[in-house]
């Protein structure tokens, strides 16, 4: 998310901020002259919008080394802010406002795609698909991800301010390891998501934070963020946990992010294809819906080996297809 925000903070959020608490709503503090803070000037001359960012907290604003806070003076007065880039408030503000964004795009974006170009539709006349299911599964997750987001938050603030291992120089650790770590993270994160995973069906836990993700027997790709806020959160501790324990370059590190999203919506297409050559090492949409009818299987994010070593997994097998059922339950109604 540091990226992220760097480039962003470049495209748009800096004109963002000049606007929302501009350097210039303090001059009834100080006065500027040539871009240097000087003595100040008659409060009147502010505009009232000015006076209201006026009372907001910011750093201290050095009157005489105005270029060493900004880094340039040839920036107008009125295209800066009063709350620069290391700003700890403007990082919080503009990384929640980046993650709600984000979420809701790729929510939309990626589920959308997949409900329209690779979700059976069929499945939706299944006798244990829910009236309404599609819209009740858009309500929940938009009600988790500001949840998700605030509990999520505090992972992004400390890569930003250089407290992960997220690093740049694509051969600081060499060619090999830059490689390396991309399945590295990809076993490690799916290792913990199996416990993790496993963990929210005890039934306890169950009860309070994972059945409503299990309220969806059938679920479509909508289904992929429906969770409750804090098991959304547990299920995503592994991405950020990896960034603070492993070096990574913050470009993979983003790329993998991204995907894991676009993976976690494409195993809830309710798919049971089954016979495809990779289909005992790959976790993929018809082991997550096995996952959805039985609940106690197929625990396994991107593989099958923590469920096997687990003892918890199960082949997908066509004749487990819920599309059957479907079929059954149409030929009993001509009859």
């Amino acid at each position: 998310m540091d990226l992220v925000l760097d480039i962003l903070d470049d495209v748009v959020l800096d004109k963002v901020w000049a606007n929302l608490v501009p350097l210039s709503a303090f001059s009834n503090v100080y006065g500027a002259v040539n871009n240097t803070l000087v003595m100040p000037v008659a409060s009147s001359t502010v505009s009232a919008w000015s006076q209201v960012v006026a009372r907001l907290p910011h750093p201290p604003i050095p009157a005489d080394d105005l270029a060493s806070l900004y880094s340039s003076t040839a920036i107008p007065m009125s295209q800066l802010s009063a709350w620069p880039r290391e700003y700890i408030p403007r990082q919080l503000l503009s990384l929640t406002a980046i993650t709600l964004i984000g979420v809701h795009i790729l929510y939309f974006l990626f589920a959308g795609l997949s409900y329209y170009f690779i979700f059976n539709h069929d499945m939706m006349r299944h006798p244990r698909f829910l009236k309404n299911q599609v819209k009740q599964e858009i309500q929940c997750s938009l009600r988790a991800f500001p949840g998700m987001m605030l509990l999520t938050l505090p992972w992004f603030q400390g890569e930003v301010m250089g407290y992960s291992q997220l690093y740049e120089g694509l051969d600081k650790y060499g060619y090999f390891y830059l490689v390396a770590s991309v399945p590295l993270f990809l076993l490690f994160t799916d290792y913990c998501i199996y416990w993790i995973h496993r963990w929210l069906h005890v039934p306890i836990v169950y009860k309070y934070l994972h059945k409503p993700h299990h309220k969806w027997i059938i679920p479509t790709p909508f289904a992929s963020h429906a969770f409750h806020p804090v098991d959304g959160y547990f299920q995503s501790l592994p991405y950020h946990l990896f960034a603070y324990v492993f070096p990574m370059h913050r470009v993979v590190y983003l790329v993998l992010f991204v995907l894991v999203n676009f993976w976690s919506i494409l195993i809830h297409d309710s798919d049971m294809i089954t016979g495809h050559p990779l289909e005992k090492l790959i976790n993929g949409p018809a082991h997550h819906t096995l996952h959805h009818i039985y609940f106690t299987v197929n625990y396994g994010q991107y593989f099958t080996w923590a469920d096997r070593v687990g003892n918890s997994y199960r082949q997908p097998e066509s004749s487990l297809d819920p599309l059957l059922e479907v079929k059954t339950v149409e030929e009993s109604k001509k009859q």
